[in-house]
């Protein structure tokens, strides 16, 4: 297996036995993403080789600071790494320097990691499609062709593409769950709270996005997810998680899953991708596990309503200020517009009212973990769609009334801050990945990862089926 092939864990005990040198990892990923990344575009914002080179260098002499030590990552470029830019996909933001490092970004940093650049996201992360004026689109590792998915693309497709071993993900709407099916990795939207966000502005009333980590195996996602969380003392909601790294080395109990499909044809599903889902929940079921279908626990129109409105009264929140200004707005992209407008629009008592359907649709969710211990849901319900598609507007010949509406099937989860590991499920018969949600109760993210690990044991996707970028 060459450096880039490797995981994680698995560079970092080169490292600590001395197999391996840092700067021997970080000659190989600057020679990797040379390689490949003018065709990808997953990673942006490289710092100079002679810079990393030298940093490298001093990891190799100094003492061992953490388990990521030496090892190469990049930042979503949503999220501030100090000295390196954060333009958010945005002119308006293009070329603004990180004056400090976001909080899990610090984290991050005290554990050792190099932080060698930025990974690609849609401007303001807003879409499920890595794509921006200021860096252009991301592609699909798999396809060059087709999307990588977003908005944390740049970082699943830096996965894919052997460029990282590890990486950080955001998600509101799918963000890490979509790339991380469509580039056949891992990613973990953890039980909201549990990863910080940043000591700014109100942090109260916004509780839908969330950082969180992405890996070619599980056992990479639940070290990096140990490093990422914990309570902020600066911001009041936050939650400290019992590790979750050690207790992989256990299988989990048999448990009993709840495939929820198509939300009992609420949700239109391309071609395939339900024959995908049941194929994997079959070998689920060989492990042991039982499998159970579920009707559709909560009705899909007024979920939705209520995770519009919510959405776009965030977003309206953190960009207000450039949509008021004139000569700002006309470089938002028109996505951004529409939900800025929208969230200035509502009334208190509209958000009131979307967050009491919510908190009726987490009573109805914890009532339904009386009886399963995990459901499941396809992380997409389309396959990657062309690059040079701003996004879908029809799924099986039903039209699309959003920008967004394609990923629907992220917002049970989403609205209500479940933790959700997505796993990869295999492939079309086009080759293109694909994969599932395994959702689970308020902080069963320890749970949830050993069932993602006993899987990636039975079935190795990331590791079998590697695109091919020669």
């Amino acid at each position: 297996m060459n450096l880039q092939e490797m995981g994680a864990l698995a560079q970092s005990e080169a490292l600590a036995n001395g197999s391996l040198s840092a700067v021997e990892l970080m000659q190989s990923t600057l020679e990797r993403i040379e390689a490949v990344n003018g065709r990808v575009n997953a990673i942006v914002s490289l710092v100079a080789r002679d810079v990393l080179l030298e940093q490298a260098r001093a990891a190799d002499t100094g003492k061992r600071s953490g388990w990521l030590h030496g090892i190469p990552i990049a930042i979503k470029d949503l999220s501030d790494a100090k000295g390196l830019p954060t333009s958010k996909g945005s002119p308006l933001f293009a070329g603004n320097i990180a004056e400090k490092d976001s909080v899990f970004v610090a984290r991050i940093k005290a554990a050792g990691a190099i932080v060698i650049g930025k990974t690609n996201t849609p401007e303001f992360g807003l879409g499920s499609h890595t794509f921006n004026p200021v860096h252009g689109a991301t592609r699909n590792p798999y396809d060059l062709s087709r999307s990588a998915g977003g908005s944390s693309g740049g970082a699943a497709a830096a996965l894919a593409s052997g460029m990282v071993s590890i990486a950080d993900g955001s998600d509101m709407m799918g963000s890490l769950r979509n790339p991380a099916g469509w580039n056949n990795v891992y990613g973990m939207r953890p039980s909201w709270g549990t990863v910080p966000a940043e000591p700014e502005g109100d942090m109260y009333l916004h509780q839908l996005a969330t950082s969180g980590p992405m890996a070619r195996n599980p056992r990479d996602l639940a070290a990096l997810l140990d490093t990422m969380t914990g309570a902020d003392p600066f911001q009041p909601l936050g939650k400290t998680p019992l590790a979750s790294l050690p207790a992989l080395n256990s299988t989990p109990p048999r448990l009993k899953l709840g495939w929820l499909g198509d939300w009992s044809g609420a949700f239109p599903v391309a071609d395939g991708i339900l024959d995908l889902c049941t194929a994997a929940l079959a070998r689920l079921e060989s492990l042991g596990h039982k499998v159970e279908d579920t009707a559709a626990p909560f009705d899909a129109e007024h979920m939705w309503e209520s995770w519009i409105t919510l959405r776009s009264f965030s977003v309206a929140a953190g960009l207000e200020a450039v949509f008021n200004n004139p000569d700002q707005r006309k470089h938002l992209k028109k996505a951004a517009q529409w939900e800025i407008s929208r969230g200035l629009a509502f009334s208190g008592m509209q958000v009131h009212q979307a967050s009491v359907v919510r908190s009726q649709w987490y009573r109805r969710a914890a009532a339904l973990f009386d009886t399963a211990d995990v459901l499941v849901l396809p992380s997409a319900q389309l396959w990657p769609f062309p690059v040079d598609q701003e996004y879908p507007t029809q799924i099986s010949g039903q039209q699309m009334d959003t920008y967004h509406r394609w990923m629907q099937v992220v917002v049970p989860a989403g609205l209500i801050g479940l933790p959700v590991v997505n796993i990869p499920a295999g492939f079309s018969k086009a080759g293109l990945p694909g994969g599932i949600q395994l959702i689970g109760p308020q902080g069963s993210d320890t749970l949830l990862l050993q069932l993602a690990q006993e899987w990636h044991d039975a079935t190795n996707w990331t590791g079998r089926h590697q695109p091919d970028l020669s």
